[in-house]
């Protein structure tokens, strides 16, 4: 089995020692390195060529959205997971252009964190559920400040589901998307497994030709394929 090597770095040590705990369980994770700021990510990235870094945002010396914008343009192939208190739009835009795929919130659950993992190592991007809410929450303002000029909110946000391209469950697991529910609250909304809940998202984004959840989301919601009005 090949396994995901992973570099992990934030500067609270107890924070660092139960995430690699967590990551350990797995058995297809290796975890190469560990570290306590930007400069110290360079320099284990440089020596292990880490297929992910698990970056914390706030760090002293070089930050980690620095520290990725540095990592990314000297080994453009690394995948850069943020991990960070901040679910604000702006600081997620930012990382994102840096050059990370992931961006976590520090008060993810133990799947979360090792779905996000697994995504980008594969080669997608992973956002925390609250953090696509939050975004989904801005496209919305935006659409709704274009739009200014429609008096009638039900004709702005007319509701089409895709039926011709997706089922009846699939399109209330799109719904749920873009209400920034995690694949955990899905199922338990919907009484159905985790498990199936990764199955109809997976089979979303390959009929939606989508990378990620929040690609989808964000066409679904151009395409008027999801209720805005649910989101809050």
């Amino acid at each position: 089995m090949k396994k995901t090597k992973i570099v992990i770095i934030d500067d609270h040590q107890l924070y660092r020692e139960g995430i690699k705990k967590i990551l350990e369980f797995e058995q297809d994770f290796e975890i190469v390195g560990e570290g306590k700021d930007g400069v110290e990510a360079i320099d284990l990235v440089k020596k292990y060529k880490p297929d992910v870094v698990l970056m914390d945002i706030n760090m002293p010396n070089v930050n980690g959205v620095e520290a990725t914008r540095r990592l990314i343009e000297t080994y453009p192939t690394v995948k850069v997971i943020i991990l960070s208190i901040h679910d604000d739009e702006n600081y997620v835009t930012h990382a994102m252009q840096t050059g990370a795929t992931g961006y976590l919130l520090k008060e993810m659950d133990v799947d979360a964190l090792i779905e996000a993992v697994r995504v980008v190592a594969e080669g997608g991007s992973y956002l925390h559920p609250k953090v696509t809410h939050n975004l989904v929450k801005e496209f919305r303002r935006l659409a709704e400040t274009t739009n200014a000029n429609v008096q009638d909110s039900e004709k702005k946000y007319e509701v089409r589901r895709p039926y011709h391209l997706l089922t009846r469950r699939e399109c209330e697991v799109l719904q749920l998307l873009a209400e920034g529910k995690s694949n955990k609250k899905i199922g338990e909304k919907l009484y159905i497994s985790e498990k199936t809940v990764k199955n109809h998202v997976s089979n979303i984004l390959q009929k939606m030709h989508c990378e990620d959840r929040t690609q989808a989301v964000v066409e679904a919601i151009k395409k008027g394929w999801v209720d805005v009005g649910h989101i809050k």
